[in-house]
Order: C-alpha cells, then sequence, then structure tokens
C-alpha cells in the first residue's frame, strides 16, 4: 500500500481517489484542504497527491520538496506565473503533472499530435471541450494540453489561438487554433479536435462518463512516480506513450 497525502480531499476529485484508494492499494494517511496543517502528514507519506485549487499548489509543492516527498498534480487553472515556479521545484523532486489522468484522454493527446504533424495546414485545428456547470476555470487543463500539442507540431504562437468568435471577424487563416469552452448540466468533461480540410472532416473525440477513471490514473502515478529521479513528467510518461 503506497501512504498518500490528499490535498483537496472534500472535492469532486478527492472524494473519487478515496473511494477508491483500498482497491488501487493506496492508503489516504492524511486527507487535507486548503488551509490544513501539512507537515504531519508529510513526514508520514510517500507520495503527495494534489486536486484542490490552483492557489494551493505552489504552497504545498515548496512544503513537498522541504520534505523531499514525490507530487502527482491534477489541480487546473494555474497563471503562468504559478505554473513557472511550480515546475522549477521539479528539480528538487519528482512531479506527475497532468491535466488529464484518464488512459483514453492521453491517448487522444497522442493521436491529436500525430494527426497534427500529418495533416497538411489547410486541415484546420478547432478544439472544443464541455464540462460542468460548476467548472470554475475555461479552457479546462485537458483542452489547453490538446492546445499545446496543436500548436507544437503546426510550430504556431499562442497569439495564433482564436478563444471563440463573434461579430465580422474574417476568412480564418490556416494559421489558426479555435478554442471554444461549454458549460452545463452535469457533464463531467467532454473533448473534441476536429481538423477541417478540404473536402472531409476528421473529429477525435473523448468522452468521460465516470471520474473514477481519473482517480485510476492519478494514484497509478502515485504508484509510478514512487523512486524516479527529479524531473517534471507527464501522463504520458507514466503510460509510456512518449515516441
Amino acid at each position: 500500500m503506497v501512504k498518500i497525502l490528499l490535498n483537496g480531499s472534500k472535492g469532486r476529485m478527492g472524494q473519487a481517489i478515496q473511494a477508491i484508494a483500498e482497491a488501487e492499494e493506496v492508503e489516504i494517511i492524511a486527507a487535507v484542504d486548503l488551509g490544513d496543517e501539512l507537515d504531519a502528514g508529510l513526514d508520514a507519506c510517500e507520495v503527495v497527491v494534489d486536486f484542490s485549487f490552483h492557489e494551493a499548489t505552489l504552497p504545498l509543492a515548496k512544503k513537498a520538496a522541504e520534505h523531499g516527498k514525490p507530487l502527482v498534480i491534477g489541480t487546473t487553472g494555474h497563471s503562468a506565473e504559478e505554473k513557472e515556479a511550480i515546475s522549477a521545484l521539479a528539480g528538487q523532486i519528482p512531479m506527475v503533472w497532468a491535466g488529464n489522468f484518464s488512459t483514453g484522454v492521453n491517448l487522444l493527446f497522442y493521436l491529436v499530435g500525430k494527426a497534427a504533424k500529418i495533416l497538411a495546414r489547410d486541415y484546420h485545428p478547432e478544439i472544443v471541450e464541455m464540462h460542468h456547470r460548476h467548472k470554475v476555470d475555461a479552457p479546462s487543463g485537458t483542452a489547453e494540453h490538446l492546445l499545446e500539442i496543436v500548436r507544437e507540431a503546426r510550430n504556431l504562437t499562442p497569439e495564433q489561438t482564436r478563444h471563440g468568435r463573434e461579430g465580422v471577424v474574417g476568412a480564418r487563416p490556416d494559421d489558426e487554433i479555435g478554442m471554444h469552452a461549454l458549460r452545463g448540466g452535469d457533464v463531467v468533461g467532454d473533448h473534441t479536435v476536429m481538423f477541417a480540410g478540404p473536402g472531409e472532416r476528421i473529429e477525435l473525440t473523448h468522452k468521460a462518463s465516470d471520474r473514477r477513471i481519473f482517480a485510476q490514473g492519478a494514484l497509478h502515478a502515485a504508484h509510478w512516480v514512487l523512486g524516479k529521479p527529479p524531473g517534471l513528467y507527464r501522463i504520458e510518461d507514466v503510460l509510456g506513450l512518449r515516441d
């Protein structure tokens, strides 16, 4: 049994992780939330798992680094400054950071990267995501990673991303990525990347119906990261999807 400190224990993902912990050979020795004392749990745990709020991740990562504990991050919505500061701590501890721990979504990441490289520039990428009405950040962390994958494959800049469209925006250029965030109901998480080309359209879609898939992926990462050297890892590393 891997002993973990779970940050964000009262949230949807925190509850999902606690529901399957025993079956996934994990013991939650400290279930904490924003403002709770961390040192005792950090002393006793082997791995820290974070599904909290973006402002809580950096203080937690600093504490994990002080205690020399590996860190698994599933929290999203961080600013560029927060991301940079958290990533810098990966020089001290192994860190798995992912916006989505689903096996299917990470296969989607892999396939979208392949498609973006293979298809010509006149196959126009559009990313559409939908989540439940309570999600506070947009686009989702998963959609942001899909955007990064397409941007890198097409050698595009952040300025070439279009978040929604309104008014007379003119013809769509080839070197643009459309990004669209939908919210409503109790949708767990839907993500589609389409490449609209001349005479045809390719769509790659993943739809989640149960948060258990994310919880299982995060706990798999908690097992995997034990004993790894310091560094910033993605779930693709955990699943062996790197080329």
